[in-house]
């Protein structure tokens, strides 16, 4: 019985664990739950799992102290934003398996999360195309990877050129092919900022150079990642677009749980693409990884200065292509500071206020 203690549980990702772990509660036990501020619904979904009251925390901070106190064998953080890096900092230092889906903490403090860690394999990740690069990369060595392969659905607008996004809507942006997520990540999928993210975390999670990480657009969203080894095979990982197979991978590494989601129809035709990036129309992927070579705060800058854009462009402040330009005046006007918790946030709270400024200038 594998004892979880779920970070963001009334979120997509916290309601998803919960329903692999309601099919499996003869391998699964939820000993703690967090949540932001849906206390109605983290309450209900303690009573259902047999939670205890103390055991249940509202907040960042009542979530890092549950953590640290609770006797939990994985944390699944699905905490949205860079607040979930403590949470994430203290499962690692507890000696937790983080089954990581909150991948700012990781963007924002990686190098402080591979101090905190405490064996190779304590974080698995919980993203659908990182989970299939772990999975890919178990057909051989380490030192027969050749390349990795993200894929990116493309969002939205996939095969629109830069200047047909001139006058892009909100409601367009948040039209999503495949999935169904929030405002942020959605907005970060149609600009592309989102695989530009996981661009920095696969380099961080597997320690491959940025020049041996590619995207590769596949708009069907079937194969979610693919590894290249040395001898010019390719393995991919492909299953239906749905985030319980990653999530109960996360929660049971290193096996797996059998029946989480329907495998794929063979008995049926299938057409899967494969397209270059267009990165003329989409330079978030190539900015964020010269973010990510220059290391630092710069990832913390990059992140922080995108929400602050995304933000305005929702309340209609900024348009969809002035995210990306917001994003690269801030990240050009930074000086790196030396890696720690509170260099990390005072670099957040810098970028936050150097992009209202410049998106208060363009509005003036």
């Amino acid at each position: 019985m594998r004892k979880v203690l779920i970070l963001g549980s009334t979120g997509s990702i916290g309601t998803q664990a919960l329903d692999v772990v309601d099919r499996n509660r003869d391998q699964f036990e939820v000993v703690g739950l967090a949540a932001g501020s849906n206390s109605e619904l983290v309450h209900a979904q303690a009573q259902r799992f047999g939670v205890p009251n103390e055991h249940v925390a509202l907040g960042i901070d009542e979530a890092t102290a549950l953590v640290a106190g609770v006797d939990a064998d994985v944390v699944l953080n699905g905490i949205t934003g860079s607040v979930g890096l403590m949470p994430s900092l203290q499962a690692l230092r507890s000696g937790r398996t983080l089954a990581l889906a909150n991948k700012e903490s990781l963007i924002v403090g990686g190098s402080l999360l591979a101090k905190a860690s405490q064996r190779a394999d304590q974080i698995v990740p919980v993203d659908s195309e990182h989970s299939a690069l772990a999975q890919a990369m178990m057909a051989g060595t380490f030192q027969e990877i050749s390349k990795l392969i993200v894929t990116a659905s493309g969002g939205p607008f996939r095969g629109r050129t830069r200047e047909s996004l001139r006058d892009v809507t909100p409601a367009q942006a948040l039209a999503h092919p495949t999935w169904d997520m929030g405002q942020v990540v959605t907005t970060n999928s149609a600009t592309l900022v989102n695989k530009g993210l996981e661009l920095i975390e696969a380099h961080l999670l597997f320690g491959i150079d940025f020049d041996r990480i590619e995207v590769t657009v596949h708009p069907q969203s079937i194969v979610h990642s693919m590894v290249e080894f040395v001898d010019g095979s390719t393995i991919a990982q492909a299953s239906l677009a749905d985030m319980r197979l990653p999530i109960a991978w996360g929660l049971n590494w290193p096996h797996r749980v059998p029946g989480v989601i329907k495998g794929l129809d063979w008995s049926s035709a299938h057409t899967w693409n494969f397209e270059p990036l267009d990165e003329v129309t989409f330079p978030a992927v190539s900015m964020a990884k010269e973010v990510g070579r220059r290391g630092g705060t710069y990832p913390a800058v990059f992140n922080a200065a995108n929400e602050q854009a995304v933000y305005a462009f929702h309340r209609e402040e900024l348009s969809f292509l002035a995210i990306t330009d917001i994003i690269s005046h801030v990240v050009d006007a930074h000086d790196s500071l030396e890696m720690s918790v509170e260099a990390v946030l005072e670099a957040e709270i810098w970028a936050r206020k150097m992009a209202d400024s410049e998106i208060a200038r363009r509005k003036a």
